[in-house]
């Protein structure tokens, strides 16, 4: 792999820019893999990449429909953070927060980690002592959390509307949160993995789960069969019509959620400011454009663009909290795929076919979970049984009645 450096960067200037390679092959498909991982987003290539170099499981192979990142992993408002109310989100999501701190230097690619903090409202004076609360359960799961009046959010968010129809009356703030580039983290994840010997295969669309018995062997897709006795489906709003090929019912509904931004502006907000009652969030992107989500909409659905009410009442929200951004132009709107389960919780591990494994169902999550999805992942198809961070998230919880309801923070309804 080419290492990225200061030094290169001016060495290749004076070269005329013309000796840089590929960021990651383009290699020749074979007919088996030890590992076939379906789905080259953030969480498949997180998990082909810690196949390869904390287990040494190099003959690998991501299988990608489309193109890297072209999916949700592209798709969403880069949002990281681990203030999640019961113990073992908690302990996932910041083992997630705490490799994207270290990420930029071990991938050697800028992530663009900005860590301006996470800052969740309260409009009400029932919603604030429920902030309390939260605030407090995820102080005892050991993450970082922080009580603010509604002074010392006019103080750090000087734009902020504090009158607005549902007043601001507090809440409370992940200094560690905040957000990352989605694309560097895309690309950063398939280049180091295609460098430790993973095979990155673009437009290959698996049709077909082939088993034997119980256990599954391989699978056929759209440029022939592939064998491999372990197969990890990490596709997000596609996983329930995935598994069903293999016989698996999943308890997903699959939704569009909007995003949109503006034209770039100078920097004017450096926190991500989020409101479950006017229901919207909104950070600025590096590049100056205020970014904006909210409410997924209200029926199910595959298409990436989402309905206009949704968009309407987003905005108007957002424009609740800051007039001024009422100037602005909307540039660009699109929506992501998330898959909801009933508890809002994700699921990862085994599945009741042999050797095939899962990573799905993290509605609004899955760009924070990238790095602890695909850590995990890659330790429960290494040694069969999940990592301790994930034990609670199996598919046998819905039999067992094991939620865990993480419902309320996701941070908007759903």
């Amino acid at each position: 792999m080419q290492r990225y450096s200061l030094l290169n960067l001016a060495r290749s200037a004076l070269r005329g820019n013309r000796g840089w390679r590929p960021a990651w092959r383009t290699p020749t498909l074979k007919r088996g893999y030890d590992v076939l991982v379906i789905g080259g987003g953030g969480h498949g290539l997180a998990t082909a990449y810690y196949l390869a170099r904390e287990h040494g499981i190099r003959n690998v192979a991501v299988l990608e429909k489309g193109w890297i990142g072209g999916g949700n992993s592209g798709r969403n408002t880069q949002v990281c953070r681990s203030n999640y109310f019961y113990p073992a989100s908690a302990g996932f999501y910041d083992h997630s927060l705490k490799l994207y701190e270290g990420l930029s230097r071990e991938l050697n690619f800028n992530i663009m980690l900005s860590q301006r903090g996470v800052l969740s409202l309260a409009h009400s004076e029932h919603e604030l002592e429920i902030n309390r609360r939260w605030a407090n359960a995820t102080r005892m799961s050991g993450v970082d959390c922080e009580i603010l009046t509604a002074a010392d959010i006019k103080r750090l968010v000087p734009q902020i509307n504090l009158e607005s129809r549902y007043p601001v009356l507090g809440g409370f703030i992940q200094r560690r949160g905040g957000i990352a580039r989605h694309d560097a983290v895309v690309w950063g994840f398939a280049r180091a993995a295609s460098a430790l010997g993973v095979d990155i295969i673009q437009d290959c669309e698996v049709r077909e789960f082939q088993l034997n018995g119980n256990r599954v062997s391989g699978v056929i897709t759209n440029q022939g069969a592939i064998a491999a006795d372990r197969v990890v489906m990490s596709v997000a709003g596609h996983s329930s019509d995935l598994a069903r090929r293999a016989g698996l019912r999943l308890p997903i509904t699959t939704m569009a959620l909007q995003a949109m931004v503006t034209e770039p502006i100078k920097p004017v907000l450096d926190t991500v400011l989020v409101s479950g009652t006017i229901h919207a969030y909104v950070s600025q992107s590096d590049r100056g454009e205020i970014v904006i989500g909210g409410a997924a909409d209200a029926y199910n659905s595959y298409a990436q663009r989402g309905g206009l009410p949704v968009l309407h009442g987003t905005v108007g929200a957002v424009l609740e909290l800051f007039p001024s951004f009422s100037r602005l132009r909307l540039m660009r709107q699109w929506a992501g795929m998330v898959d909801i389960t009933p508890d809002t919780t994700p699921i990862m591990g085994l599945t009741p076919v042999d050797g095939l494994y899962i990573n799905c169902g993290w509605g609004t999550g899955g760009f924070k979970a990238i790095p602890g999805g695909g850590h995990t992942m890659a330790h429960t198809i290494a040694n069969g049984r999940p990592h301790p961070l994930i034990a609670r998230f199996g598919l046998d919880r819905f039999e067992r009645g094991a939620l865990i309801d993480e419902g309320a923070a996701a941070g908007v309804a759903h």
